[in-house]
C-alpha cells in the first residue's frame, strides 16, 4: 500500500508530464494556471486510493485521477465566474487574470481533456463502468450548483434540501473519485459501492465541518477568514438551522443582516454569531456531521479488504475532518 505521501509524489509527477503545452497559448495558458494552484491534491489521491485497496499497480489509474483533478478545477473556473469571484487560493481567479470569455472558453475545454484522460485507461472493459459514474458525478455536480445559485434569491431553503445540494456539488466528486478508483483496481460491484457510499457521506460531513469552521473556526488554522460566509450573507446549514429554530424576531434580525451591506464586517459576524449561539445551532450541526461520519465508516467497515489496507484511507478521512477550530 502507498502512503498519502507516495501517491501525492505520483500524481504531481504525472500532472507535470502532462501540462497543457498546446496552442492556441491564449486558451491552455489559463488551464496550466488554475491547475498550478495547487491544493493537496485530494480527489485524485482519493481515487488513487480506491484503486490501490484493491490493486498495487496504481499506475493504471493516474489517467483517471487527472481527469478528476482537471475536471474539479474547471468547475472551480466557471463557479468563480458564476460568482464573481476575484480570488481563488489566494491569487486572481482566472477571469480576472485574464477575462471572462478566456475562462468560459479554458473551462470548457478542460470538460473535454477529462474525458480524453478517462479514455487512456489500459483495460477497455471498464471504461464503460468508468463512463458512467464520471457523467453521473458531473451531471450532479452541476445541478448542485443550479440548486445554491436557486438559493441565493429563496428565504425558504430546507434543510433537506441544504443537504441535497453539499451532496451534489461537494460530496459526489469525492464518491465518484474513490468509485472509479475502485473499479480500476478491479473491485466487485458491492465494494465499488459501498465506497461510494463512504465518500459520499465523508463528503457531507467535511461540508457541515466547513460550515461551522467558517464561523467557529481558528484562521491561522482554518486557512480562511473567520466569518466569510456570513458576510457574503451564504445560507449555510448554521443559517438554516437558525432560521428554522429562531424566534420571530431572531428570524427577523436574522433575515436583515444577511440581505443588507454591513458599515462593520466585524460587527455583523459578532451578531450572527450571537444568534448562532443563543439556539445552538453549532452543536445541531456537529451533531448531525458525526451522523454522517458513522454512516461513511459503516460503509467502509463493510468493504471487502483486509483492514490493513484500509489504514491509509482511514487516516486521511480523521486528517480531513480533524482540521481544529
Amino acid at each position: 500500500m502507498h502512503d498519502v505521501v507516495e501517491l501525492q509524489s505520483h500524481f504531481k509527477k504525472y500532472l507535470n508530464d502532462n501540462q497543457f503545452n498546446k496552442k492556441p497559448t491564449g486558451l491552455y495558458e489559463p488551464i496550466n494556471y488554475i491547475l498550478s494552484l495547487g491544493g493537496k491534491r485530494i480527489r485524485p489521491v482519493l481515487l488513487l486510493m480506491g484503486c490501490n485497496l484493491f490493486n498495487e499497480n496504481i499506475a493504471q489509474a493516474l489517467p483517471a485521477s487527472m481527469a478528476i483533478e482537471v475536471f474539479h478545477n474547471f468547475s472551480l473556473l466557471h463557479d468563480d465566474i458564476m460568482d464573481e469571484a476575484p480570488l481563488r487560493r489566494g491569487k486572481p481567479t482566472v477571469h480576472v487574470k485574464y477575462n471572462q470569455n478566456t475562462g468560459i472558453l479554458s473551462g470548457d475545454v478542460m470538460l473535454v481533456y477529462a474525458y480524453e484522460f478517462l479514455l487512456q485507461l489500459d483495460d477497455k472493459a471498464k471504461i464503460t463502468k468508468v463512463m458512467k459514474t464520471f457523467n453521473q458525478v458531473a451531471i450532479e455536480v452541476c445541478e448542485g450548483q443550479q440548486y445554491d445559485m436557486n438559493f441565493e434569491t429563496r428565504d425558504n431553503v430546507s434543510i433537506d434540501e441544504y443537504i441535497k445540494m453539499i451532496e451534489q456539488k461537494t460530496a459526489v466528486l469525492i464518491a465518484g473519485g474513490l468509485k472509479i478508483g475502485a473499479i480500476i483496481g478491479g473491485a466487485f460491484n458491492e465494494d465499488s459501492d459501498h465506497l461510494y457510499e463512504f465518500g459520499r457521506n465523508i463528503g457531507i460531513a467535511f461540508q457541515l465541518q466547513d460550515d461551522v469552521l467558517d464561523t467557529y473556526g481558528d484562521p491561522d488554522k482554518f486557512g480562511k477568514k473567520v466569518g466569510g460566509d456570513i458576510i457574503q450573507n451564504k445560507k449555510t446549514f448554521l443559517v438554516i438551522k437558525a432560521l428554522e429554530l429562531g424566534s420571530d424576531s431572531q428570524r427577523s434580525r436574522l433575515y436583515t443582516l444577511l440581505s443588507t451591506e454591513s458599515s462593520d464586517e466585524n460587527i455583523k459576524i459578532k451578531e450572527v454569531k450571537s444568534i448562532f449561539n443563543q439556539l445552538h445551532v453549532r452543536e445541531v450541526a456537529e451533531s448531525l456531521m458525526e451522523k454522517y461520519l458513522k454512516l461513511a465508516f459503516e460503509h467502509l467497515e463493510a468493504v471487502n479488504v483486509g483492514d490493513e489496507r484500509k489504514k491509509v484511507l482511514i487516516g486521511l478521512s480523521h486528517e480531513l475532518m480533524g482540521r481544529e477550530v
